[in-house]
């Protein structure tokens, strides 16, 4: 009895340390899955959040920026209103997996689930993300591929010195806040898949660069813009050349004959409403003024001073007609003339001294309108080689006047 109570003993002593051996040799297995694929551990889904480390070099993210659309441009606001497809690509070895245990090549998870470079855009005024969830690919190597598609409108410092036939390069400047640029580093490249033509400003050329003194990972996107003119050209340029035109005509009118001289004003009226509205259809900037305003005042001042020209010397024809009129004194009511001797005749006298007055009116006439020709003739010479050749440096931003915007002020 008491060897059976002993043997009993014994057998149940083998059976409770027997486990404890087993487990201090027990080694967790190898998952053939990546963790995100098991939504019960929080703890390794908050990890893969995180940026992955790529040893004592940054993460190398290939970004590929597709331009779509580029459908409003703005000078008056200094604005671009374009349509972009990005395409981000890296590499996560946390989210790798075995393909052969789990033969999938690809899966598609949410862009929450797992880390992606937080985008902002410097010169942006808005941003509309086309879809809220994005979904990420990842392959089983850990390959990552994200592609977001946005609609912004930016600020662009247009350069319209030779507007309408200028040619500006706006920028875009992605960058990445959350991280530093010892964590991450961005690859960037920039394809033209804009297919409409019918627009007035085209984009003529595309770059992509990492500028190389950064703070935080960036990169940037610069689209070089180039005017068409077309409509400028008839809205602008052709009025105000038929105007000046319209005023050297009106220089062969007779100066003796009233309607020239409504002529002149009615022109210079005219102009002055086409100036206004001109005025309210060109931009302005604190440098580089477009070249376009200053010869509409060229203009302004061309036709002032035909239409004084003309008033003028009416004036002063018309004021030498009255003198002559006034100078002829009238015969005594008592006084009988002698028919054989009928005295100055009231229409001669004057006729006489205003031809004297005719003739150098209509002489200072002709001598300011043949100046007045070469003038106008030398003015559009003169601007055509101004508009070729002078150019303007703008004022730099005020955040590159001095590194980083010079020191915080205290």
């Amino acid at each position: 009895m008491v060897l059976r109570l002993l043997l009993h003993l014994a057998l149940l002593r083998l059976g409770t340390t027997q486990p404890s051996v087993q487990g201090h040799h027990f080694h967790r297995p190898v998952l053939a899955q990546p963790s995100f694929f098991d939504p019960n551990s929080p703890l390794e889904v908050q990890e893969i959040i995180q940026i992955p480390n790529n040893g004592s070099a940054p993460l190398l993210v290939d970004v590929q920026v597709a331009v779509l659309n580029v459908f409003d441009v703005d000078i008056l606001r200094y604005t671009v209103s374009s349509m972009l497809l990005l395409r981000l690509s890296w590499l996560d070895t946390r989210l790798a997996w075995n393909g052969s245990v789990y033969p999938r090549h690809m899966v598609t998870r949410p862009w929450d689930a797992l880390w992606t470079p937080g985008l902002i855009i410097q010169e942006a005024l808005w941003v509309d993300w086309q879809e809220q969830s994005p979904r990420a690919q990842v392959d089983q190597d850990g390959h990552v591929e994200l592609q977001l598609a946005l609609t912004t409108e930016t600020n662009c410092d247009f350069e319209l010195l030779h507007f309408p036939r200028d040619q500006s390069d706006c920028t875009l400047s992605f960058h990445a806040l959350s991280n530093t640029a010892m964590q991450l580093e961005f690859q960037a490249h920039v394809v033209n898949e804009i297919v409409s033509v019918k627009r007035e400003y085209v984009v003529r050329d595309l770059t992509a660069r990492v500028p190389p003194q950064r703070r935080v990972p960036c990169f940037q996107v610069t689209l070089r813009l180039q005017n068409t003119a077309l409509k400028t050209i008839i809205a602008l340029l052709v009025p105000g050349e038929a105007l000046l035109l319209a005023d050297v005509c009106g220089g062969l009118l007779p100066l003796q004959a009233t309607e020239r001289t409504a002529y002149k004003v009615t022109l210079l009226l005219g102009y002055l409403v086409f100036h206004s509205s001109l005025v309210d259809g060109l931009p302005s900037s604190s440098s580089c003024n477009p070249l376009l305003i200053y010869y509409f005042v060229i203009l302004l001042l061309l036709l002032f001073i035909s239409t004084m020209e003309t008033v003028l010397l009416t004036g002063l024809l018309a004021r030498s007609h009255l003198g002559a009129k006034s100078s002829l004194r009238p015969a005594p009511s008592g006084e009988q003339q002698d028919p054989g001797n009928p005295g100055p005749n009231p229409e001669e006298v004057p006729r006489g001294v205003r031809g004297s007055w005719r003739s150098w009116a209509e002489a200072a006439d002709h001598t300011f309108f043949l100046v007045y020709v070469t003038g106008v003739v030398c003015c559009q010479f003169a601007f055509a080689g101004f508009w070729m050749w002078t150019t303007c440096k703008s004022d730099p931003a005020p955040g590159k006047a001095v590194p980083h915007g010079g020191q915080p002020k205290m």
